[in-house]
C-alpha cells in the first residue's frame, strides 16, 4: 500500500470528522488541528483509519506526531510491517 493510498484513507475520515473541510487544500505538513479538528475528532480519525488499514499503532508513537505527514509515515510503516509479517502491527 502506498503513502498516497494511506493518505486517501486518512483524508476520507478527516473530511467526515471536520465540517466544511476542503480536502483538496489540505497541506500534510500541517496538523489536523490546523484544519479545525478537536481532540475527539483526532481520536476518531486515527481510530477509523487504523481499523480500515488493519493496523494498530502504540499511543506513545501517536503522541510524538506533529503533522499529518507523520501520521501517514507511521501508518505506512505499520502497513509494511504487517504485510511483511515482521512487526506487532497486526490487529
Amino acid at each position: 500500500m502506498t503513502r498516497e493510498e494511506i493518505w486517501d484513507v486518512i483524508k476520507k475520515h478527516l473530511a467526515d470528522a471536520v465540517d466544511d473541510l476542503d480536502v483538496a487544500s489540505i497541506d500534510t505538513a500541517k496538523s489536523m488541528k490546523d484544519y479545525g479538528a478537536n481532540s475527539l475528532d483526532l481520536v476518531e480519525v486515527v481510530s477509523r483509519s487504523m481499523r480500515e488499514l488493519k493496523v494498530k499503532v502504540p499511543r506513545a508513537e501517536l503522541n510524538k506526531l506533529t503533522n499529518i505527514d507523520g501520521l501517514i509515515d507511521l501508518f505506512h510503516k505499520s502497513v509494511e510491517e504487517r504485510d511483511s509479517g515482521q512487526g506487532t502491527a497486526q490487529p
